[in-house]
């Protein structure tokens, strides 16, 4: 089930991607500080692969992902980490630390390889709504109705119309 919804919501920012040129993926917007379309998507996929190479350390420590510009400069080769990871991430459930620095400390906690899926599933779809903010100012893109919008809020919205 975690693997089909992250899958689903990986496949959905693949379908909006493939829509794009660069000039549109790296293109400043002011709805979102002046950050880009490409600048989130950078920020969704780093932090899947941050998860994916914490499962061999069984440390996962967020802050200090590899902050790619390629990835938020060009569609194609976001394209083919968000391919990649769709792959990759299918793996068994598993121990790990959560390594986060705060106010110059590190803190570690106690957590599992299912619950950093769940929560970048969910982080992914957050940063897909604020995407979906930049996209709403393009001409001639499809977006998916589920585009940046929570599993849970399309349930309700379902359990609402009946």
């Amino acid at each position: 089930m975690m693997f089909s919804a992250v899958d689903a919501g990986l496949d959905n920012l693949l379908f909006v991607l493939e829509q794009l040129d660069n000039a549109a993926y790296t293109a400043k917007n002011s709805s979102l500080s002046e950050a880009s379309i490409g600048e989130h998507t950078r920020h969704i996929i780093e932090m899947f692969q941050c998860l994916e190479q914490a499962y061999t350390t069984a440390e996962v420590h967020y802050d200090n992902r590899k902050r790619d510009l390629l990835l938020q400069t060009s569609v194609a080769a976001a394209i083919d980490a968000i391919n990649g990871l769709k792959v990759s991430l299918i793996k068994d459930d598993k121990l790990l630390a959560l390594v986060q620095t705060v106010d110059g400390q590190n803190l570690n906690i106690a957590t599992n390889y299912q619950r950093e899926l769940l929560y970048n599933y969910e982080h992914c779809i957050h940063h897909q709504a604020l995407i979906k903010v930049a996209l709403l100012g393009i001409k001639d893109i499809d977006i998916p109705e589920s585009f940046g919008v929570a599993r849970s809020t399309i349930a309700y919205r379902q359990q609402c119309a009946q």
